[in-house]
């Protein structure tokens, strides 16, 4: 699909009611379709201040790319659907993209990329009433732990009350929790076995209910404790992809082998697909749905 920015931003500065009434009409369709499985394209980085993609640092910062990107991945076989921030949803949703997909709203983004605050993560992107109001389908959060750093509290406690509100709207919730440290003043999440088992028994246990509660989450350092970390938690969870590497055959192997574990349902995945390192972005998400 051509991406014509001039239009989009003449619906936007004309007809802001459009998005509105696009979310309005769009078909949607279960959480887990027939095969229960869930392949989503994750696109929630720039509004953190993350545009970089390996060694690309403002990959990301082209919204005519990105969208085009993004059309490519959710027009494949097996794509579910997509995960973003409301910019980038509400263009999707005027293209005419999202219709049968899943929509999940990006709920969290004030921790940003090098901040001082980072750790601080306040909810500066939908929230429930939004997601709700809009019609889509489930939110995510990002919920990073640094036991140095008293702002990871704000975001514990956010995190609760968000649980909370999309339960009471019976709204999925994917949390996407870290142990992370600051190592020569950059957060680094920690993938150690333990460090991700105590992450995941903190995170399933936010909220006065858990009944609509997700997890979102990495692959162990060594993908071979994967089984025994998921022990923690009979929440379902889905995998995340991570940053852009160079061994994308080897992440595709700790995904395939982590895809087996009887608590994972699917991959959540975004950078290492909109922007491979090798080949398309057709070949990539074909791969990745493979896996499933």
């Amino acid at each position: 699909m051509s991406i014509s920015i001039p239009d989009l931003v003449t619906v936007r500065a004309r007809h802001p009611e459009a998005i509105a009434e696009a979310a309005a009409r769009r078909v949607r369709r279960p959480l887990l379709g027939d095969s229960g499985r869930l392949m989503i394209v994750a696109a929630d980085h720039p509004a953190r201040g993350a545009l970089g993609v390996g060694d690309r640092r403002t990959a990301m910062a082209n919204r005519a790319d990105l969208l085009e990107r993004l059309c490519v991945a959710l027009s494949r076989p097996g794509v579910d659907g997509v995960l973003a921030t409301a910019d980038i949803l509400e263009d999707l949703l005027l293209l005419g993209v999202l219709e049968g997909k899943v929509v999940m709203g990006s709920m969290n983004r004030g921790g940003l990329s090098g901040a001082a605050f980072e750790m601080d993560d306040r909810f500066t992107g939908h929230r429930a009433e939004d997601i709700e109001r809009l019609r889509f389908d489930a939110g995510k959060l990002l919920l990073r732990i640094d036991y140095d750093d008293p702002g990871s509290l704000t975001t514990l406690e956010s995190t609760a009350r968000a649980v909370d509100d999309m339960a009471a709207r019976q709204l999925p919730l994917f949390v996407e929790p870290f142990i992370s440290r600051r190592v020569d003043g950059k957060v680094r999440n920690d993938l150690s076995a333990e460090a991700v088992t105590r992450s995941i028994a903190i995170s399933s246990g936010l909220g006065g209910t858990s009944a609509y509660t997700w997890l979102k989450l990495p692959v162990t350092d060594d993908p071979d404790d994967m089984a025994e970390v998921l022990e923690t938690s009979t929440l379902p969870a889905v995998l995340l992809g991570g940053e852009v590497g160079d061994d994308q055959e080897g992440a595709y192997e700790k995904w395939r082998k982590a895809l087996r574990l009887p608590t994972v349902q699917g991959l959540v995945v975004g950078r290492s697909l909109l922007y491979p390192a090798d080949g398309g972005v057709e070949a990539a998400v074909d791969t990745a749905v493979g896996l499933l």
